[in-house]
């Protein structure tokens, strides 16, 4: 059972870390939320990959800027809020017709909000 636990780990933080690096070029995609869960992934299942992704040139500054309270770059939070917001539009607008479920997908964008805009925003020389 441990076995399993471990793989099944591996198995989502691998495919978070692809979701993250396909962020870093497609901005429809958060790459910094999908990176910390690929990190918690494989702290939990391999130390090996944890210490090969926060030594990582290319995405180990997001999770360290991250972990050491330094924040989110103005910029994915500025594509994070702005994409958040066109689809839960688009969804509720156009895609479903129940009034409750539209309500609760607002109250969750409203959150997720609240969320990014409350982390610190990383300055640019930090």
């Amino acid at each position: 059972m441990k076995q399993l636990k471990k793989a099944l780990l591996i198995i989502c933080g691998t495919i978070s870390l692809v979701f993250g690096l396909l962020g870093i070029i497609l901005p429809l995609l958060p790459t910094t939320p999908l990176l910390l869960l690929a990190a918690a992934c494989y702290v939990r299942s391999s130390k090996k990959l944890y210490h090969w992704l926060i030594t990582n040139k290319y995405v180990g500054s997001y999770i360290k800027n991250y972990r050491a309270g330094k924040g989110i770059p103005l910029k994915a939070k500025i594509i994070g809020v702005s994409v958040l917001w066109i689809s839960m539009g688009y969804t509720v607008f156009f895609v479903i017709p129940l009034v409750l479920v539209k309500l609760l997908l607002l109250a969750i964008a409203a959150f997720f909000t609240w969320f990014i805009l409350k982390q610190k925003t990383l300055l640019s020389g930090e």
